[in-house]
């Protein structure tokens, strides 16, 4: 299986206060619409992280509508150049600093961001640090935590140098993937070792093995909304059932504002939810744009019109797969009682917990 490329684009080189930020850009922004802006994990480079996703039709269709930008960590790109010796690779917050500078640079006013594991951690620092410019964030195995609480790596091998390519294969996928599915897995342990600069991954990994604890905490109503150290865009949080990443984007979850944040948990699938479910990451990721108010390139909707956009579009989903009895569950008669309260006094109320394609999608919680 090909890691192929994306056609229609243009590289940058970009210089940033951490140094030179190598990123690929589709289309151009497209008046006020933000651009997506993609960032991957470790032993990854944003091809092999995003193209299976964003070749994907149903995305295409998306992205029709967006530019899209996909930044490659510094010495992860296809055929870099190793670091010279002594040098000292940026930190997991230095690496968020450098996003500014690649936004000014394009001329970008802000972003919905993609990001994988590490890309995800990043992402999410970028957020809390400059909230004006991310409109939106869709996290995929989001670990908030400082290395150690989830000491994945000490579990299963030890030391960074002693078979890379093996503790970052246990990174993105769990006991049982190893084993069961040999065409990923090959795919991907070949991308690692011959893809990758092994010198330049190992201080991608190293930086991100040090990461702080992200200190995002759960707003209270009354009591911190004001002051909390949190995301204030709507999040998604992504993570296959099966992945290693499941204790992590679940803790995650508990730290972020419920009313902003869904959770979307994959049957069916561990690590690479974006390489292994294309299908189900690109429908939830327009459900998403939708609630956010984008669609099919028209002006940004009112909220509360635009959550009933995102909830009319996971009910018809509903309708489709009861038909087919794919559903044990089936909320759809819950569904046509949001309606009959929506139009009865132009209020969301409780929240719904949604199957679709055996994903559950857990909407955020009632807000005007």
């Amino acid at each position: 299986k090909k890691l192929g490329g994306l056609k229609q684009q243009n590289e940058h080189d970009i210089e940033t206060p951490h140094g030179v930020l190598h990123v690929t850009m589709r289309g151009v922004p497209k008046g006020n619409r933000p651009v997506i802006l993609t960032y991957h994990d470790i032993g990854l480079n944003h091809k092999s992280c995003f193209n299976t996703l964003f070749n994907y039709e149903d995305m295409q269709e998306i992205t029709q509508h967006f530019a899209v930008v996909h930044v490659d960590a510094p010495g992860q790109q296809e055929g870099a150049p190793p670091f010279p010796t002594g040098y000292r690779y940026p930190t997991m917050d230095e690496l968020s600093e450098m996003l500014p500078s690649v936004m000014t640079r394009l001329k970008i006013n802000s972003v919905i961001g993609i990001g994988v594991g590490a890309g995800a951690y990043i992402l999410t620092r970028f957020a809390l640090n400059n909230p004006a410019l991310v409109e939106g964030l869709v996290l995929i195995d989001v670990d908030p935590c400082a290395e150690g609480w989830i000491d994945w790596a000490a579990s299963k091998l030890s030391g960074w140098t002693s078979n890379l390519v093996d503790i970052v294969m246990a990174h993105h996928f769990s006991t049982d993937e190893l084993t069961e599915n040999q065409e990923l897995i090959q795919t991907y342990r070949l991308h690692i070792a011959q893809d990758i600069n092994q010198d330049n991954l190992a201080l991608f990994c190293g930086s991100y093995q040090y990461r702080q604890d992200l200190g995002i905490e759960r707003p209270v109503v009354g009591l911190n909304e004001d002051t909390v150290n949190t995301l204030t865009c709507p999040a998604l949080l992504v993570v296959g059932d099966t992945s290693p990443a499941v204790e992590a984007v679940v803790e995650c979850n508990s730290r972020l504002n419920p009313t902003k944040t869904t959770l979307l948990k994959m049957a069916d699938c561990g690590g690479l939810p974006q390489v292994v479910q294309p299908g189900k990451l690109a429908e939830a990721f327009k459900y998403f744009v939708q609630g956010m108010g984008y669609s099919n390139g028209r002006q940004k909707l009112p909220s509360f019109v635009s959550t009933v956009c995102f909830l009319f579009s996971a009910q018809n989903c509903l309708r489709t797969q009861r038909r087919s009895a794919k559903i044990q569950r089936c909320p759809v008669k819950q569904a046509s009682s949001f309606y009959s309260q929506f139009e009865k006094n132009k209020h969301i109320p409780a929240p719904l917990t949604m199957i679709h394609g055996g994903t559950w999608i857990c909407l955020p919680e009632s807000h005007s």
